[in-house]
């Protein structure tokens, strides 16, 4: 289906002040959305090498906040065109340029090719999950989100690949509802899935998966899905990285549904590379010099609490990406020198980087 931007009335944070927009509303319960703003830090987390880890980028994070710490785990992609998985934590983000980092195929359980991580704590089971691309979605399970060394074998979510799936599938996400587990992924061609199982039954018995979002331009809904529970309200929200501007330059679309198995609808002024969610249109450098990058790629939200429901703050937002300097000629995508940064809201512009 080809979206037709509609207006939404979520996101009170995220638009104009809700009291502006109070009775402001058409009879179809229509609000007009203030565009997206953010100030972006210079990276924060870039690639650290050694004899065996000969990096060229670090890319694709998930982070949560625990026990006094950011943990990030990320993608590692070197110079020898292999794609594995970093793990770093550190107490604030001034800290962030110092951390070392944890390979995980220091880990004999995860050599190999995994990438792409979304991490989580699923508190039905009273365990940390990491989820990964391999290149099918799969977990591994630790009781310490801080001893990477910890995670188990990797299993997979699906025997084989769904019948469904007619394209392939990359950049796998979980979230839950009350009753239910959600795995949402992509597949690079336009369409954007949906699985679930029951949450008694996690993380098995996924049904087949089906399309709830497609584009004819692949490009308009392209990879790295997420997909949030926005904080005090009955609305979650999702973000997709896209390609887009001069160059094919990437950046996010926004959508909004009110139930996780339901209808996602494009959010106003947060739906074009004109006016994204987020992208080298919106956002500026927090020092006021020139923006270190050109693309807003794959990264997370971060999120108030570190379980399953993927919980975010929709007056406060930030968000870890992955960006790069401009290079010409461009090489192959495995070695793009992608390094993470922070976006923060331009409301929290002024603010010191967050602590928490």
């Amino acid at each position: 289906m080809r979206f037709i931007s509609l207006h939404s009335p979520v996101l009170w944070g995220l638009c104009l002040a809700a009291s502006a927009l109070a009775g402001q509303a058409d009879e179809g319960g229509v609000r007009t959305l203030a565009p997206f703003s953010w100030a972006s830090t210079g990276p924060l987390i870039s690639p650290v090498s050694d004899a065996a880890h000969p990096l060229v980028a670090v890319k694709d994070p998930s982070v949560v906040f625990h026990e006094g710490k950011w943990h990030v785990y990320a993608t590692t992609a070197d110079a020898n065109g292999r794609w594995s998985m970093a793990y770093f934590n550190f107490r604030s983000w001034s800290e962030a340029p110092a951390a070392k980092p944890y390979y995980l195929d220091q880990n004999p359980r995860l050599r190999g090719y995994h990438c792409a991580p979304q991490v989580f704590y699923f508190r039905p089971q009273k365990k940390w999950y990491l989820v990964f691309q391999s290149q099918h979605p799969t977990y591994s399970t630790t009781d310490d989100i801080e001893k990477p060394e910890t995670w188990s074998a990797p299993q997979p979510f699906f025997n084989g690949t769904p019948r469904t799936v007619v394209q392939g599938w990359i950049d796998y996400w979980i979230i839950c509802d009350d009753t239910h587990a959600y795995l949402f992924f992509s597949d690079d061609w336009g369409r954007f899935y949906r699985s679930r199982t029951r949450i008694q039954d996690f993380p098995r018995g996924f049904d087949n998966p089906v399309v709830v979002m497609q584009e004819p331009n692949r490009f308009h809904l392209f990879e790295a899905g997420c997909v949030y529970r926005l904080k005090g309200m009955n609305q979650y929200l999702c973000i997709i990285e896209c390609l887009g501007g001069p160059k094919g330059r990437r950046y996010f679309r926004a959508f909004t549904t009110d139930r996780l198995d339901g209808e996602w609808r494009p959010l106003a002024l947060a739906d074009t590379w004109a006016t994204p969610f987020a992208g080298a249109t919106n956002v500026t450098a927090e020092n006021g010099e020139a923006l270190w990058t050109i693309d807003i790629s794959h990264g997370e939200l971060l999120r108030d609490g570190s379980d399953e429901t993927m919980t975010v703050d929709p007056s406060a937002l930030s968000f870890l990406y992955q960006g790069r300097a401009d290079q010409s000629p461009t090489p192959d995508y495995a070695r793009l020198p992608y390094r993470l940064a922070l976006l923060r809201s331009v409301s929290k512009a002024r603010e010191s980087v967050p602590a928490k």
